[in-house]
């Protein structure tokens, strides 16, 4: 009986021990754990593209942003130019006809005075029949032409007084009509300068409008490529991570499959130990059953989730580069200074106001009073931060902040404010050598 009962618990203990080791429930859990490790590693990839395809969609967002701003500001740009062309076109036409009026004005005084010539000859015949003054002929056949004839007669002091006054007369009329239309000439011509100057402007704006739309156009494309590929990957993680989650669950109901298991062998091994204690006979001789093992837990600990002051005038206006638009008349109001809305002179009002430096009234300041601002030096003493003027639509028409190098920065009309090379081509030609220092 003795032999029977021990026989009987070594087969229990051999049983229980083959219960909780479960060679096949643990190859199953590894394997399970190994592909569950495998899906993790996809989806850090799959995740570390996505941040790097959300990185990617975020600056291209900001640059189309960016791009947007300057394709209306160079709109806006566009629009102010337009109107100024027009107005100068109204003027220009208005102009044309006071030149036009003046013209008949002369060709009717040039009429009156030839009748005032034929008047003075009458009157010079009847001196030199009568017996008259020799030099008041002397004067008329010596002159040139009958202006003249008026210049010298008015230098004879022995014509009578009714000669005279027509003569000054006749003289007044003539210089108030030569100021007159050499005035509204000069006027023309400026008038005309400038509407060459901002039909050239609207032509540059257009251009750079259409280069940029092009380019915004390009950044959209970009950006629906790169929002493709996220969704794509967004796709594969969410499918990766389905895969995930069915296996934790897998391991899950597996691992409780285990625990059942374990815990039913270690009942069915107290209960042949007490089944094998209640026999008196085999009492003594029994031996004390050993306790049973403790089977080692395969659970997977869980892991945790990772957690404007500007230095100088000639840097200040970098800000601008690229964000700003020509306006001729721009950046006299805040308005246009809050939309990077400049002309020359008004852009260098600007830059020298935030360094501390008032150059006068923004509302009347001009590239006129801004070369009296300072102090001319010469060409070859220049040095950062002077003013520097080029002869463009007239003299002194386009100003500019020397930066160094042969390079200064300034609201240019073909492409806002940016740094221009004055040491060759466009702007060597126009620099006129004048230099401000302030």
């Amino acid at each position: 009986m003795k032999k029977k009962m021990l026989l009987l618990n070594t087969t229990v203990l051999l049983g229980l021990g083959g219960v909780l080791s479960t060679p096949a429930y643990a190859s199953t859990i590894q394997d399970m754990e190994s592909q569950k490790s495998q899906i993790q590693n996809q989806r850090q990839d799959v995740q570390s593209n996505i941040k790097a395809a959300s990185d990617e969609l975020t600056r291209l967002q900001a640059e189309q942003d960016q791009m947007k701003a300057q394709l209306e500001r160079l709109t806006l740009a566009e629009e102010e130019n337009n109107k100024k062309a027009q107005k100068t076109e109204a003027d220009i036409k208005e102009t044309s006809k006071q030149v036009d009026q003046l013209e008949k004005e002369i060709k009717l005084l040039q009429e009156k005075l030839e009748k005032r010539n034929d008047i003075l000859k009458d009157r010079a015949r009847s001196m030199q029949e009568s017996g008259g003054n020799v030099e008041y002929l002397q004067v008329l056949l010596g002159s040139s032409s009958f202006g003249d004839f008026v210049d010298r007669a008015l230098a004879v002091s022995t014509i009578v007084d009714a000669d005279r006054g027509i003569l000054k007369e006749t003289k007044n009329m003539q210089d108030e009509l030569k100021t007159k239309q050499a005035d509204v000439k000069s006027k023309l011509a400026s008038l005309e300068d400038m509407k060459a100057e901002l039909d050239e402007m609207t032509v540059q704006l257009a251009a750079q409008k259409k280069q940029k739309d092009a380019l915004a156009k390009e950044l959209k494309d970009k950006e629906a490529k790169n929002e493709e590929l996220k969704a794509s990957l967004q796709s594969k993680d969410s499918s990766l991570a389905n895969e995930q989650s069915t296996l934790e669950q897998n391991i899950k109901d597996q691992k409780a499959a285990e625990e059942a298991a374990r815990k039913a062998a270690e009942q069915a091994a107290k209960e042949a130990a007490k089944k094998a204690a209640a026999e008196p006979a085999e009492k003594a001789d029994s031996p004390s059953p050993k306790a049973a093992p403790k089977a080692s837990s395969n659970d997977v600990a869980p892991t945790s989730a990772p957690a404007p002051k500007a230095s100088n005038v000639v840097t200040v206006g970098n800000r601008w580069i690229g964000n700003s638009a020509y306006v001729f008349g721009g950046g006299r109001s805040q308005s246009d200074i809050n939309h990077g809305l400049f002309d020359c002179s008004s852009f260098v009002h600007w830059a020298y106001s935030q360094v501390g430096v008032n150059l006068g009234p923004l509302g009347s300041v001009s590239t006129e009073t801004l070369k009296h601002a300072g102090t001319q030096v010469s060409s070859s003493q220049m040095q950062p931060g002077d003013l520097v003027f080029f002869d463009t639509y007239k003299k002194d028409g386009h100003v500019g902040i020397y930066v160094g190098g042969g390079k200064f920065i300034g609201a240019q009309s073909s492409t806002g404010v940016a740094i221009a090379n004055m040491s060759s081509g466009y702007w060597k030609q126009k620099f006129n050598g004048r230099v401000v220092r302030i």
